[in-house]
Formats: C-alpha cells, sequence, structure tokens
C-alpha cells in the first residue's frame, strides 16, 4: 500500500537540487513505488491522491534526430506529430529508453525534465496552465515535485503546446 506524500525540504536528485539553486518554490512529495505498478504515472496521482490531470509524465522523444522532451498528463498520450510541429520538426518518435536515460542521468519511470545531465529541447502540454500547480517526476520513481506550471517551464526554457491526447 502507498504512503501518504509528505513534504520535504531536499530529495537529493539533480531535480531538486536544480529548484533549490533557482530559488523556486516547490514541494515534495514521496510515496512508496510499487515496482508491478504498470503505470508510474498512474501510480503518482493515485499515492499522492491527486488528479491525474495535475500529474505529468516526462517523455523523451526522438524530433527528427534530435532528443526532445515532452512533459504530458499521465490521464492521456503524447501527440508525436504536434510535438514535432510545436519544435518546428517533420517527425518524432519516441527515443530508445537507453538513449534517453543515458542523456538525462535518470531512469525510466523517474525521468524528471528538471536537472538533465544534458539539456533538451523541453515542450510542456498546454493544459498545464489550467492548473495553479502541477507534479513531475522529481527524479526517482516514488518521488514526485508539485510546482507552478510557469515556473517549470522558465526552468527548462520549455515550449508550451498541446501535445497531449486524451
Amino acid at each position: 500500500m502507498a504512503k501518504k506524500s509528505k513534504k520535504q525540504q531536499s530529495g537529493g536528485t539533480p531535480a531538486t537540487v536544480a529548484l533549490t539553486a533557482a530559488g523556486t518554490p516547490y514541494t515534495l512529495h514521496a510515496y512508496e513505488h510499487d515496482p508491478a505498478s504498470p503505470s508510474y504515472g498512474e501510480e503518482a496521482a493515485e499515492a499522492l491522491g491527486v488528479s491525474p490531470d495535475r500529474v505529468f509524465k516526462t517523455l523523451v522523444a526522438d524530433v527528427d534526430g534530435e532528443l526532445t522532451v515532452a512533459v504530458v498528463p499521465v490521464a492521456g498520450s503524447l501527440d508525436l506529430k504536434a510535438l514535432a510541429a510545436a519544435v518546428g520538426g517533420k517527425r518524432a518518435a519516441m527515443a530508445d529508453p537507453a538513449a534517453a536515460e543515458r542523456t538525462t542521468g535518470y531512469v525510466r519511470g523517474g525521468i524528471s525534465p528538471l536537472g538533465q545531465r544534458k539539456r533538451l529541447r523541453t515542450v510542456v502540454d498546454a493544459s498545464a496552465a489550467a492548473h495553479a500547480t502541477i507534479c513531475v517526476s522529481a527524479g526517482r520513481r516514488g518521488l514526485e515535485v508539485e510546482l507552478a506550471p510557469a515556473d517549470l517551464a522558465a526552468l527548462t526554457s520549455a515550449v508550451m503546446a498541446p501535445i497531449g491526447r486524451s
């Protein structure tokens, strides 16, 4: 059974280090990750008691040969054509998981849009703007960071665009 989320001062991941260094307000939520869970994002939403439209997953795609981060609600999926269009590309496909892990420095299911080893182009689904705060991975499974969508966009130099599908 998942533990209730708790507010902590630091999680010690590159994502929380980046947030702290930038002086960005955030709340850290930890929960007991179940390795058998079929969906990391839905597991996080349920464990935190947060609507799945406020919990966003971080996906890495290859757009015309360049790795690109897409941040979309866990309640939906990524529209690859819309992602390519948002960054002026022609074609997008999901990135090889090993390449995504190697480039970001995070493991699958714990990839954060923040504090990546190599800063990648980032697109945040426009639906994020409808919420005061959203949750994204804090850099490891079982750890989410809650912050304002505008802060996430500023810290990642993200474009906001409609890239999610319900």
